[in-house]
């Protein structure tokens, strides 16, 4: 009974000082995230405040809202890492990108290179009001290209929330899933803080990512956790070992 009535940790104390952010919007005015280098500069600042020393930064691929290319996103790392050697923060930081997945994508993926997380691991996304037509063929054709689907945020997608077992059949179609750190906080909402337990109680989470876009994200890891399940969520977060460089 005790336990029950337990506090729980604040969500940076879940973090190491070694923890590997695989999902952030970094890179200056390249999408929705960082719009200047001083926002980058600060934002990556504080994530090393709250223990994260490596991280990949993973802009939006959309063809239709976000045209970056592998190329341009290189090109944008390169000036970054450049820019926070001059501020004295030399941070290890990889880039890949966050692809989404639509008829464009199934299209290019089958003739352009991905540029992915590590190894043939690619982080994916989709439409938050519904789910592509040709998802499992999208899903199938990416493994078959050679590469590993990596789900961003799957508790985000309400319209799995009123089909629980949909879930499921994702992870049986060859999908990891990456949860967001800040659907632990409540940030999105109550309701995908209870999804993301529910995934975590069914041990469908394989690595963590922070989404961190500005500086309000930030500040929510500051806030205590509103899951249950903290020892599988602790396992997860350890996960993200497999991206060390």
């Amino acid at each position: 009974m005790l336990s029950f009535f337990k506090s729980k940790p604040y969500l940076k104390d879940l973090l190491s000082d070694d923890y590997i952010d695989i999902h952030s919007h970094l890179l200056p005015g390249i999408d929705d995230g960082a719009r200047t280098i001083s926002e980058t500069t600060r934002l990556v600042k504080a994530l090393k405040e709250i223990g994260i020393n490596q991280f990949i930064t993973t802009p939006h691929i959309s063809h239709y809202i976000w045209d970056n290319s592998p190329q341009s996103i290189i090109a944008n790392h390169s000036e970054t890492k450049l820019s926070l050697d001059d501020h004295n923060l030399q941070v290890p930081f990889h880039a890949a990108a966050e692809y989404f997945m639509d008829d464009w994508f199934e299209n290019h993926f089958k003739s352009e290179k991905l540029l992915t997380l590590k190894d043939n691991y690619v982080l994916v996304e989709m439409s938050y009001m519904n789910a592509p037509v040709q998802l499992y063929k999208i899903l199938f054709d990416l493994q078959v290209a050679g590469y590993i689907p990596v789900l961003a945020h799957p508790e985000r997608y309400y319209f799995y929330h009123k089909n629980l077992d949909e879930y499921d059949k994702l992870k049986k179609a060859g999908c990891l899933f990456q949860l967001n750190l800040l659907s632990l906080v409540g940030y999105y909402g109550q309701r995908i803080s209870n999804v993301a337990d529910h995934l975590l109680k069914k041990g469908l989470y394989d690595f963590t990512g922070s989404d961190v876009h500005h500086y309000s994200h930030i500040a929510a890891f500051s806030q205590k956790i509103k899951v249950n399940n903290i020892a599988t969520l602790k396992e997860v977060i350890a996960n993200n070992q497999f991206f060390k460089f």
